[in-house]
C-alpha cells in the first residue's frame, strides 16, 4: 500500500499582480512590516493584510469584468454618506476582520482536532518561495509582502478551511418530515396590472379567468396548462410549493400572495379552489396537487440544514471575535487603500497531468498578455485554502483596471497524498505554474 497524506492546496495567491498604480498623487510606500492588528497576542503584519486584500480586490474586479464587461468606478463610492466610508475602505476592513478570525481559529484548532501538519508546512513553504520568485521586485514592493508573511497567510487560510468544516459539523442537522413538509400545487395567474389596461380589459381578463376556473371545476384532474391555453394562448399553468406546517411564531410563505396560500390551505389533495382568488395584480386559479411533495420536502430539508450550518457558524465565530482581545492600529490600517485608480488582477488555474506528487497551480493574466498554467491532480482528496471572502460574507466592489504588459512563468508544487487501503500503487502529482503579474503606476 502507498501512504497518501491529505495536503492543503494553496493556489489563490500565486498570480497576484498590480496592473496599475497611482501616479503623482503623493502616496507613501506601504510598510508591510508594521503591525496593523493584534489578536490575543498574535500580531498581524500589514504585508499579510495587503496581500489578502489585493487578492480579493483582483478577484472582485475580474468577476465584474467577466459578468459586466467593464469595471465601474465603485471603490471610491461612499457606502454611508454620514460616515463617509467608501466601498474600498469597507472591503479592506472586512479582510482585516477575516484575518482576525483566522488567528482565533488557529488558537482554537486543537479543540476541534484540526492541525496543520509538517508536510502541510513544507508545501506552504514551497508555494510561498515560488510566489516570491514568480513576482518582480516591483510587484513585491507594491504588495509590501515578505516570504514569511506569504507563509503566514497560507497557514491561516489552511486553518480557516479546516476549521469551517469542523465548526459546521456541530450544527443540528436533524430535520423531521413535519418540519420540512412541502405541499405542491398548480396555478394560473391572469395579470390585471399595467397602466395601459382599461376597466374593460380587466373585466375581460376576469371573464377569461372565470372560464378557466369553470372548466377546471368540471374536471379537476384536467391539464390546467391546456385549459388555460384553450382560453387564451398567452396563458399558461405553473407549479409551485409552499411550507405545509407553519408554527405560531413563524412567518407565512412569501413566495406567493397570502391570498393564494390561504386558499390552498383550505383545500384537500386534488381539489380546485371554488372561487377566483383576486389579488392587487392578478386573478388566480389554483389546485392542490399534493399535500406532501416528497421531492420538494427533501430539497427543503437540505435548505434548512444549510441555513442551520450558516447560522451556527456565524453565531460561533461572532462570539469568538467578541470575546477576543483585539487591537487595531488605525493609523497603520489607513495606509492601505483600495481605490478605483489602483487596480489588481489575478488569473485562474487550469489542469494538467504529471507524476509522483499532487501540485497546485495558479495563473496570472493581463490585458495584452495571456499566460496559461495547468494543474492536474490524481490525489484522492485535496483541501483548498483560498483567500475568497469567508462564508460569513464580505462586501467587495470594483474599480477600473489599467493593464500593463508582462509575462513570466514559474512552477510551484504543493504535494498532496492520503492514506487509503484502496489506493493504487501509484502516486499522483499535480504541477503548479504560478504566472506573475506586474504593477503599473
Amino acid at each position: 500500500m502507498k501512504k497518501l497524506v491529505k495536503r492543503t492546496a494553496v493556489t489563490a495567491l500565486a498570480g497576484v499582480m498590480a496592473a496599475g498604480m497611482l501616479a503623482g498623487c503623493g502616496e507613501k510606500t506601504l510598510d508591510g512590516t508594521k503591525t496593523v492588528a493584534t489578536v490575543d497576542g498574535t500580531e498581524i503584519p500589514m504585508g499579510v493584510l495587503s496581500l489578502m486584500a489585493r487578492q480579493q480586490q483582483a478577484s472582485t474586479e475580474s468577476m465584474y469584468l467577466s459578468f459586466m464587461g467593464s469595471i465601474g468606478n465603485i471603490w471610491d463610492a461612499e457606502v454611508d454618506e454620514e460616515s463617509g466610508e467608501t466601498y474600498g475602505q469597507q472591503a479592506r476592513n472586512s479582510v482585516l476582520e477575516q484575518l482576525e478570525l483566522m488567528c482565533i481559529m488557529k488558537e482554537k484548532a486543537s479543540d476541534y482536532n484540526v492541525e496543520v501538519t509538517d508536510e502541510d508546512q513544507t508545501a506552504i513553504a514551497e508555494a510561498a518561495a515560488t510566489f516570491m520568485e514568480a513576482n518582480t521586485e516591483e510587484t513585491l514592493k507594491e504588495l509590501a509582502v515578505t516570504e514569511d508573511q506569504v507563509k503566514m497567510l497560507l497557514e491561516l487560510q489552511t486553518y480557516y478551511t479546516r476549521m469551517y468544516d469542523a465548526i459546521v459539523a456541530e450544527a443540528d442537522t436533524e430535520v423531521s418530515d413535519e418540519e420540512a413538509q412541502q405541499s405542491g400545487f398548480t396555478y394560473v395567474s391572469v395579470s390585471t396590472s399595467g397602466d395601459e389596461l382599461t376597466e374593460e380589459d380587466i373585466a375581460e381578463k376576469k371573464e377569461q379567468a372565470q372560464e378557466i376556473l369553470d372548466q377546471m371545476k368540471e374536471d379537476p384532474e384536467a391539464d390546467m396548462d391546456e385549459v388555460a391555453k384553450g382560453v387564451d394562448d398567452t396563458y399558461s399553468a405553473l407549479e409551485g410549493n409552499f411550507t405545509t406546517n407553519i408554527g405560531e411564531d413563524e412567518e407565512e410563505d412569501t413566495s406567493y400572495p397570502e391570498e393564494v396560500i390561504a386558499a390552498l390551505r383550505e383545500l384537500e389533495e386534488g381539489e380546485v379552489a371554488p372561487e377566483l382568488i383576486e389579488t392587487d395584480s392578478s386573478y388566480y386559479i389554483v389546485r392542490l396537487d399534493s399535500d406532501f411533495d416528497e421531492e420538494a420536502t427533501e430539497s427543503e430539508k437540505e435548505s434548512i440544514v444549510a441555513s442551520r450550518k450558516t447560522e451556527y457558524y456565524t453565531e460561533t465565530t461572532d462570539k469568538w471575535l467578541e470575546d477576543a482581545d483585539i487591537t487595531v492600529d488605525e493609523k497603520v490600517l489607513e495606509t492601505l487603500t483600495i481605490t478605483d485608480s489602483h487596480s489588481f488582477s489575478v488569473q485562474t488555474p487550469e489542469e494538467e497531468t504529471s507524476e509522483d506528487a499532487a501540485e497546485v497551480t495558479e495563473d496570472a493574466e493581463e490585458t495584452d498578455t495571456e499566460e496559461t498554467s495547468t494543474e492536474e491532480t490524481d490525489a484522492e482528496e485535496t483541501d483548498t485554502a483560498e483567500t475568497d471572502a469567508d462564508e460569513a460574507g464580505n462586501t467587495e466592489e470594483t474599480g477600473d483596471t489599467e493593464a500593463a504588459e508582462s509575462e513570466e512563468d514559474s512552477d510551484t508544487a504543493v504535494e498532496e497524498t492520503e492514506d487509503t487501503e484502496a489506493a493504487a500503487e501509484s502516486e499522483a502529482e499535480t504541477e503548479d505554474e504560478v504566472e506573475e503579474t506586474d504593477t503599473e503606476k
